[in-house]
């Protein structure tokens, strides 16, 4: 597998959306959620979306909200990813999807084996899991327990990894979990809703470094570069040297 898709989420303002595509990021996240402290005006939004949706993809996170704020808040904002982070079922996700043309990220919060059960039925274009702590929804800094996903079914949805993730530890649970992207809030930020140039930064280097080494090419013992394959010199190379 290769290196992990990075989705920078928290993102309230254009200077923190442009640092973010610039570091790197495949996909930005603005929450909608009144809960958040991390919330997103749509306002900010629109002006966001003007000026990247080319360049990223643009995340809108919800919590429970009802389907005509989501279809409205994704056309202005020009969403091409919701993210339902709450009790949404099924069948809202797939009316998402088609009231709003973005692909849908199902999220869930995972205390148990049997949480990440409770995904399977969700057959929306990704999964997100983070860490579960009574009363909030995401942005906790908590990690989940990587263990319980490395043992997933595999090449099904494309799973992003949440919870908790720094530059200190990403590079560890990209090992154990081996996620189709990664996703920090709380972990590349200076304080909440606004991004630290320094730890986005880092966050990404730590990412990229799991890529998998280069495979070493050698040419111990071959022929020659301008000869045939059984040793004898091209006809080009004979006549040049005769000719001299």
């Amino acid at each position: 597998m290769g290196v992990p898709r990075i989705k920078l989420c928290g993102i309230t303002s254009l200077q923190d959306a442009e640092l973010c595509a610039d570091a790197g990021a495949w996909a930005l996240g603005m929450i909608f959620w009144s809960g958040s402290r991390r919330r997103c005006t749509v306002p900010a939004a629109e002006e966001i979306g003007a000026l990247l949706r080319r360049r990223v993809e643009l995340a809108g996170v919800f919590v429970n909200a009802p389907l005509d704020t989501v279809a409205r808040t994704a056309e202005r904002a020009r969403l091409s990813l919701v993210q339902l982070h709450g009790d949404e079922g099924p069948a809202f996700c797939d009316e998402v999807a088609r009231r709003t043309g973005a692909r849908v990220v199902k999220a869930a919060r995972i205390a148990n084996r049997g949480d990440l059960q409770a995904l399977r039925v969700f057959h929306t274009d990704f999964h997100l899991v983070d860490a579960h702590v009574d009363g909030l929804r995401g942005g906790t800094g908590e990690t989940l327990d990587w263990s319980m996903l490395a043992a997933r079914r595999r090449g099904a949805t494309p799973l992003v990894l949440s919870g908790g993730l720094t530059p200190e530890n990403v590079a560890g649970a990209v090992e154990a979990v081996a996620p189709w992207a990664v996703d920090s809030a709380s972990g590349t930020e200076a304080a909440p809703g606004r991004k630290d140039p320094e730890r986005v930064g880092a966050f990404v280097a730590a990412v990229r470094s799991t890529a998998p080494p280069e495979p070493a090419v050698e040419n111990v013992g071959g022929p020659a570069p301008d000869s045939h394959g059984d040793g004898s010199r091209h006809p080009q190379t004979r006549a040049a040297e005769a000719a001299s």
